[in-house]
């Protein structure tokens, strides 16, 4: 009876993603909350599992003026999940080896099935621990190839790109097994393909840190991809081309809020869709209506609270919050730049240890469950958007306005926080940075795309893996372009000089003629904190020219 009560609770759940792209809310707009008892909407344990029990929680939690009333807000749901890192008297969570051997036996369950399960190695962290992959679809087979010709929109879900964010590689470990032969997610197959990838760092899990082995925050390397973790996530998007993108994640409930509010966090989940410059409304749009709102309304029926994702800055005196960043270079916003839909879920507890595990990777499991079932009754949609943005981008080249930088919105916002001493709920009015509505703060003429020295062939080979269009250069010649004087440390826009340049023999370019012009925009555009440039990809600004007419000269196109 579980099982059949939940999947008819999902399929109830499903009914709230039928929203039509013609209608599209207030951005800003924050959905009504209710307080009810935990539903079973989420994907279950298959029948016969062995109920896990809480860990024991972290001691170092026991040292935090956390009120006893704080726990009893935040119940274990009526499901009990089951990993290794979940089992009984278990003092650690799922190991990277353990990772393996749960997706390497998910796939073996699936030979002979109508569906078929694989583990795929998508790359190697900096200490040589491999990262994979699990790959479940119905196409013919699990090869990249097999499921861009499906017909069938694939969705990429992430988890722990910080390695101190256990819930989320635990929750997708859930999934996974509810993909496979008689789970309840597998129906699914038969209208989208699933990528799952539960640990893209797992050099930070090991360590129990947040950042990768070189102490890059690999959540703002999807734009440089200076780790292997990021180029790894870059190729296999690149190959396996989602519709749909989903970076689960985890925050903290105490941390600095503790002593700027003496108060810790209330919502079960925080939540934001895929916001950049650039993006193409259309993308924007299925983002939050499709996903976002499906997502909110999901687990507000689950009885988990959630709102808006947010943070505040490391200094005492400032009391403002902030959404996550606009700049292209997270995993959602990059995605967005590709023209997928896409959006982030934080579960609260980052800092809990296992206290709330339980309740923590519900929350995971049923916002992953939302994305995937509004996928499936989004498919055809998808395919609709992602045709007609792809021209629609690619159409531009040349013309119009390019916007090279945007801004997030201020704005107040009441937050709700329970104070740390008695457990109370209070209600917190703030200056808030919205990312849900962008001002452009500066843009310039549209060129007809970039050229790049034969110098930059590391800046090439990143734009390659994020899945741009590079040519080179096969007969020398001229083009007409604005070419960058140097920045300068003390910033401004770049004074652009026009005229003719010798493009070389190997030299590169990069056409705006393309689907993911906006991403190649974004990386070789000069005076942002996050380009090429700046980064130091592209050495020196005589390496660059935005090239402002049709160039004449022969190219040879890559055949990445």
């Amino acid at each position: 009876m579980l099982r059949l009560t939940a999947v008819g609770a999902v399929v109830m759940l499903t009914a709230c993603a039928n929203v039509t792209l013609s209608s599209w809310p207030d951005p800003g707009a924050k959905p009504a909350t209710a307080s009810v008892p935990a539903s079973t909407s989420a994907a279950q344990p298959t029948a016969g599992a062995a109920t896990a029990q809480a860990v024991p929680s972290s001691p170092a939690l026991r040292s935090l003026p956390y009120n006893p009333a704080i726990e009893e807000r935040f119940p274990d749901p009526a499901v009990r999940y089951e990993t290794p890192g979940l089992s009984s008297q278990r003092q650690s969570f799922t190991t990277q080896a353990e990772v393996s051997d749960w997706l390497q036996a998910l796939a073996s369950k699936s030979q002979g099935s109508g569906n078929l399960l694989a583990v795929i190695t998508i790359g190697t962290t900096q200490r040589g621990t491999p990262i994979q992959a699990l790959v479940a679809t119905h196409a013919a087979s699990t090869q990249a190839t097999a499921l861009n010709n499906s017909d069938r929109p694939t969705v990429l879900l992430v988890g722990q790109q910080h390695g101190d964010e256990p819930a989320s590689a635990e929750a997708l470990l859930i999934i996974a097994r509810e993909l496979a032969p008689r789970g309840l997610l597998e129906p699914l197959l038969q209208k989208i393909n699933v990528v799952i990838v539960p640990r893209a760092n797992p050099d930070g899990a090991e360590a129990a840190s947040r950042l990768t082995a070189d102490g890059t925050d690999l959540v703002n390397d999807h734009l440089l991809l200076s780790t292997p973790e990021a180029r790894a996530l870059a190729t296999l998007m690149r190959d396996y081309r989602p519709a749909a993108v989903v970076d689960l994640r985890e925050y903290q409930a105490g941390g600095i809020f503790l002593q700027k509010y003496q108060a810790v966090q209330r919502y079960d989940a925080l939540l934001q869709y895929a916001n950049t410059a650039n993006t193409h409304e259309f993308v924007t749009k299925a983002s939050r209506e499709w996903f976002t709102q499906a997502l909110r309304s999901a687990l507000t029926q689950a009885g988990l609270s959630n709102e808006w994702y947010y943070q505040t800055s490391e200094q005492m005196s400032d009391k403002s919050l902030s959404m996550d960043s606009v700049t292209p270079d997270t995993l959602i916003n990059s995605s967005s730049l590709k023209n997928a839909a896409a959006l982030m879920v934080a579960s609260r507890g980052a800092d809990l240890g296992s206290l709330h595990i339980q309740r923590r990777v519900h929350t995971l499991v049923t916002a992953a469950t939302s994305a995937l079932r509004t996928t499936a009754e989004k498919a055809k949609n998808l395919h609709q958007v992602e045709d007609f943005v792809a021209r629609d981008i690619a159409s531009q080249a040349c013309r119009k306005q390019l916007v090279v930088e945007a801004q997030p919105m201020q704005e107040q916002r009441t937050i709700n926080m329970l104070q740390a001493q008695s457990g109370a709920e209070q209600q917190v009015r703030v200056n808030w940075t919205s990312a849900l509505q962008l001002n452009n703060s500066k843009t310039r003429a549209r060129p007809c795309g970039y050229w790049l020295s034969a110098s930059s062939s590391q800046a090439a080979e990143r734009l390659r893996l994020l899945g741009v269009q590079v040519m080179q250069v096969a007969e020398a010649g001229q083009v007409l372009a604005d070419s960058y004087q140097p920045v300068t440390s003390t910033g401004g826009s770049p004074v652009l000089t026009r005229g003719a340049i010798e493009a070389p023999v190997d030299s590169f370019y990069i056409s705006l003629n393309q689907a993911k012009a906006h991403l190649a925009s974004a990386a070789l555009e000069p005076d942002t904190p996050y380009s090429y440039l700046s980064k130091g990809a592209i050495l020196t600004s005589s390496d660059i020219a935005r090239v402002v007419a049709t160039p004449s000269v022969v190219f040879e196109e890559d055949a990445d």
